[in-house]
């Protein structure tokens, strides 16, 4: 998403065996995917990624236990918003093909909740992080990702 206006801003990556109309309307509906999935995680509406993330999802990345598909997610982001009530993720900057998208991120966050076993601190965090998208049939097929943890971790006084 574009910080300043709330939507997301695509790149143009080449792509090649379909038409220039094809291409646009896959990378629209992979944007509108990405950007719905954004949303229900920063509004806490996590049951909605069921919608977003195919059953058979594969994140090549997961968190520690996490499970694939939709419950991973679901499962993931709201051991995260236990520990930060206030998470919000922000996509500052989106490039796209015609079935990936990749984009850059910042999360924010207050630390209220118990964390990794550690006791809440009140801390305020912002790290950043880059992630990977494959999509298929209006869904997220696959991820690859990788978020500042340690940075995270540092600026909460965990380390």
């Amino acid at each position: 998403m574009d910080g300043r206006k709330g939507r997301l801003r695509i790149v143009d990556v080449y792509a090649q065996g379909c038409n220039v109309k094809e291409r646009v309307m896959s990378r629209s509906s992979n944007a509108a995917v990405l950007e719905a999935f954004g949303s229900a995680v920063n509004t806490d509406h996590l049951g909605e990624l069921e919608e977003y993330v195919a059953p058979d999802s594969v994140d090549h990345d997961p968190a520690p236990g996490q499970v694939p598909g939709p419950e991973g997610y679901e499962e993931m982001f709201a051991t995260m918003r236990q520990a930060f009530p206030d998470l919000h993720i922000e996509v500052e900057h989106v490039m796209a093909t015609d079935d990936e998208i990749a984009f850059a991120y910042t999360i924010t966050g207050t630390h209220l909740g118990e964390l990794m076993g550690h006791s809440p601190t009140g801390k305020t965090v912002s790290y950043r992080g880059m992630q990977i998208s494959r999509f298929a049939d209006g869904k997220m097929v696959e991820r690859w990702g990788s978020s500042d943890e340690l940075g995270m971790l540092r600026q909460l006084g965990l380390t």
